[in-house]
């Protein structure tokens, strides 16, 4: 599947020549169909117009596109004329996507700029003439895709993911058994593919195997449903808050809907062991768990690897992942030896980033061991338990939001003297965003007010769902402001 890939975008012309006349990508919307081959010969296309328009190897290349074959094609297409991918939601404010336009030092947007001050171009080509073969440009350890992900400052952070990282865990997914994507599987995506989870573990998967994607712009439980019964979706590459609203649809409609499918995973957030039941409940199957981040490419763990799913669990290494706890200092926790406990999780494999943009700081060690900020534990049976994260993170439907972005917004409100932001659980969606804030003298506020604020400066999922107001935080005797009793409502 990926033994001779060099590029990311080889993936694709290696399931062309393997299956030309295999149908690739499916958009559910249109109904509209591409095989690979077809695909392949796009992707060509849209790399001699990227050269044309002067892209050279290493020119970031914003992708500001809705879920759909023109992503595909247009990320593909990047990569193959050797430039390197940085994906954008097509919804994302203005004020992020400058600040990540001038971060990454990008050249060229394909897709709708939304007013941002960059050259943009419009979405590719989905048919291309006969034309030459078009050679792919660089690979292996060139830079492929620059994944933005919030660090502890709050300010995103461009994780540099190169060919060989992604193509690493293309492998060491389709290694896992049952695999989770195989040439004969149509598989529902309908994550958003701006999102390293929906890129790597969706789409990178469903080309390295050269199987069938079904893509929805976005996701409603009914429209998936409807896909999966119409496209008899073998395969459901989903997050916790997909499975929490295709469960709240009636129960005798999903077996029969769903009996297609041979395989349900989820990641990107913890599931809740209820959902687990649930769906092995609707429809006689479990959803097997992973986990992983933005920097290893992403997939570190699964349930699939121990064969079965356990409530709690996010699983064991994939094949070619070394993972361990080690302490604050970085000894390594010898699970014989040591107190059993927790510890902050430490990973080492092929796909791991090279660190951060531009200068490649606080990557993986010179040992090749990269620590995640998550904290866990190890079971009896080798399976990891997440059960914090070093910091504050708030997990909105699987996107990261740090405290310090939402309330440096926040603070730009004149009446406010000083703000928190603290995730609550959130049924839908996992995690939600609650601001608590504390007025200057005399200043008048209310929540709906922060509210439209917010959602003018902020993606969607950053914005605070619930704001309280209080007379003043709680910080402790050092200064260090008090998150955790925040998170319970005010009295």
């Amino acid at each position: 599947m990926t033994e001779s890939a060099r590029n990311v975008a080889d993936l694709v012309s290696a399931s062309a020549l393997r299956g030309p006349q295999h149908v690739a990508l499916i958009d559910a919307a249109s109904g509209a169909k591409l095989t690979w081959r077809q695909v392949d010969a796009a992707v060509s296309a849209q790399a001699r117009v990227l050269v044309d328009a002067g892209v050279a190897p290493g020119d970031r290349v914003v992708v500001r596109l809705p879920t759909g074959p023109e992503f595909c094609v247009a990320v593909f297409g990047v990569l193959r004329a050797g430039g390197v991918v940085v994906p954008a939601g097509p919804g994302q404010p203005l004020r992020e996507l400058e600040r990540l336009v001038a971060d990454s030092g990008a050249r060229l947007l394909v897709g709708d700029a939304g007013g941002a001050d960059i050259t943009a171009m419009g979405p590719p080509a989905l048919t291309a003439s006969d034309e030459p073969e078009f050679t792919p440009v660089g690979g292996d350890e060139d830079l492929a895709v620059l994944g933005y992900t919030s660090g502890t400052s709050g300010v995103p952070r461009g994780a540099m993911l190169t060919h060989r990282a992604l193509i690493a865990n293309v492998g060491q997914c389709a290694a896992l058994r049952p695999a989770p994507v195989t040439a004969g599987d149509r598989v529902l995506l309908a994550l958003p593919l701006f999102h390293v989870y929906g890129l790597g573990p969706g789409l990178f998967q469903v080309a390295g195997a050269g199987a069938t994607a079904v893509l929805l712009e976005r996701f409603d439980a009914e429209g998936a449903v409807a896909a999966v019964r119409e496209h008899r979706i073998t395969t459901v590459v989903g997050v916790p808050p997909m499975y929490q609203a295709i469960l709240a649809l009636p129960a005798d409609r999903l077996g029969d809907s769903l009996s297609t499918v041979r395989l349900f995973t989820s990641g990107a957030a913890p599931l809740a062991k209820g959902v687990l039941d649930a769906m092995r409940d609707a429809v006689g199957l479990p959803v097997y768990e992973g986990y992983g981040l933005t920097e290893t490419g992403p997939v570190l763990t699964s349930t699939l690897v121990g064969g079965f799913p356990k409530p709690g669990s996010v699983g064991r290494p994939l094949p070619g992942v070394e993972l361990r706890l080690v302490d604050t200092d970085g000894r390594v926790l010898d699970q014989d030896e040591d107190e059993p406990g927790t510890g902050l999780v430490s990973v080492k494999g092929a796909n791991l980033f090279s660190g951060y943009w531009p200068d490649g700081n606080h990557g993986p060690g010179a040992d090749g061991w990269f620590r995640t900020g998550d904290v866990g534990y190890l079971d009896a049976d080798g399976d990891l338990h997440l059960v914090d994260r070093a910091g504050d993170l708030i997990i909105v439907n699987g996107f990261n939001v740090y405290p310090h972005e939402v309330e440096k917004v926040l603070g730009e409100l004149d009446q406010v003297a000083e703000a928190a932001a603290v995730g609550v659980p959130d049924d839908r969606t996992g995690e939600s965003v609650k601001a608590v804030v504390v007025l200057k003298d005399g200043a008048e506020l209310d929540a709906d007010t922060v509210k439209q604020h917010c959602a003018a400066r902020l993606a969607k999922f950053k914005v605070p769902t619930a704001v309280e107001f209080a007379d003043e935080l709680p910080h402790s005797a050092t200064g260090k402001l008090a998150r955790s009793r925040l998170r319970i409502p005010l009295a």
